[in-house]
């Protein structure tokens, strides 16, 4: 099935005619952001110089850092006034990346939502619970919007409160569900302890995370269900950027709206179809915070076999990260974001290490941290009050629970190179 069939399947001289157009008009609108205003004029670039699709090359690269460096409001192309929604995602130090809407972004965000759930089977007769969480993270409103665009009835269930999320499939006859997949896998086996089948659940839409084809057979055996790949970033909208057809044989980003490159991550050259590298991404048509050839960190190739579903732009699942970023309950964390929180609590020492563990399928996370001698009087009181604090601390800045562990100064590992704070203890599964 199709949402929008002109756009999905547009191909050839047509397409590139489209993305031409497109980037151009992308470029005038980067140069009323300051930061885009300085990139051009050193490199002597303008919309004008941009003849064909090649000519992208010319364009300096931007990263998260850059973005950062905005905060709050500095990368933002138009009026406050005309932003009517803000989301964040998460930074490497204690500041996020401020992402702005304007409703022409959000009407966008939503018909690409709405052909991806149009693209696996869904209708305005399925009944859609959508367990990603909502707020500053792009995560559960996409989806809302995307959703009820098509008509389905949407049950904005959110994350969480698993026995009840289960109760609700069961009594609501809820069709279609979307979360994080180790959230997937949680409540397939929560929902086998309780003894429920769940007959009415046929579709299930993960993303936020990987996940590997295990997990997916995993969660399709114990749900019953079929499950698809969705791929996202809050810079490119949100979730839904790019999803997997019926095919399952790859994940279609949207070309009309994204123009896309695969680059070596330390050469920076341009890579062709089959070769794995950097995803880079020049959104086509953001009004309140466009982007030229933003890097996303992510590992992918551009796929070189057409899909039978005759829609174009074919991306392999990502399959890892140039960088340290960390994906825990869909929520990015950099050990970066970490240390800049001890950093900040005098009790604690210069050491620290985090442990990713994989819990009843769900993600956790634990740090280790040395203190200081002159804070700890041998008080286990004391230990528990600076305990909490780091907790909660990190919370406020991760939005995430993590465990902690406070250790004797002197007993962590010290690293004569580069420092490796990060044990990933998840097994594939």
């Amino acid at each position: 099935m199709f949402w929008n069939k002109e756009m999905e399947t547009l191909k050839g001289d047509d397409l590139q005619v489209l993305q031409l157009r497109r980037l151009k008009a992308t470029i005038r609108q980067a140069g009323k952001v300051p930061f885009y205003t300085k990139q051009l004029k050193n490199v002597g670039l303008s919309a004008d110089d941009i003849n064909t699709l090649d000519d992208i090359e010319k364009i300096p690269f931007t990263t998260k850092k850059d973005l950062q460096g905005g905060y709050p409001f500095g990368s933002l192309a138009v009026p406050l006034r005309d932003v009517v929604r803000i989301h964040t995602t998460s930074g490497t130090t204690g500041k996020p990346t401020v992402v702005g809407y304007t409703q022409g972004d959000l009407d966008n965000w939503t018909e690409l939502v709405a052909r991806n759930l149009t693209m696996v089977g869904l209708t305005r007769d399925d009944i859609f619970q959508n367990a990603l969480g909502y707020g500053l993270f792009t995560g559960g409103l996409g989806f809302h919007y995307g959703a009820e665009k098509i008509g389905m009835t949407v049950i904005p269930s959110s994350t969480g409160n698993t026995i009840r999320q289960i109760e609700m499939i069961d009594d609501f006859g809820v069709t279609a569900m979307n979360a994080t997949p180790s959230y997937g896998m949680h409540l397939a086996e929560m929902a086998a302890e309780m003894g429920r089948t769940l007959p009415t659940l046929k579709t299930c839409v993960f993303g936020a995370e990987p996940w590997s084809e295990n997990t997916r057979k995993r969660i399709e055996e114990m749900l019953g269900v079929r499950s698809f790949d969705s791929y996202g970033m809050s810079e490119m909208y949100g979730p839904g950027a790019a999803f997997e057809c019926e095919e399952r044989s790859g994940l279609h980003i949207w070309h009309d709206m994204f123009f896309v490159e695969i680059i070596d991550p330390d050469t920076e050259e341009r890579l062709g179809p089959g070769e794995p590298g950097e995803l880079v991404i020049t959104p086509l048509v953001k009004e309140a915070m466009p982007l030229l050839r933003y890097r996303t960190g992510d590992i992918t190739m551009i796929l070189e076999e057409e899909c039978s579903c005759g829609r174009g732009a074919q991306l392999d699942r990502i399959t890892g990260r140039v960088d340290d970023m960390m994906v825990i309950r869909g929520i990015n964390v950099f050990p970066s974001q970490i240390e800049h929180v001890l950093k900040g609590i005098p009790e604690v020492g210069d050491a620290f290490m985090v442990y990713i563990d994989r819990v009843n399928y769900l993600d956790e996370l634990t740090i280790e941290a040395e203190i200081r001698p002159e804070f700890f009087s041998g008080e286990l009181r004391d230990l528990a009050l600076i305990q909490k604090k780091i907790i909660k601390t990190l919370k406020d800045v991760l939005s995430l629970r993590t465990n902690v562990r406070l250790v004797e100064h002197g007993s962590l590992p010290r690293f004569e190179g580069k420092a490796k704070r990060v044990i990933d203890r998840r097994e594939e599964c």
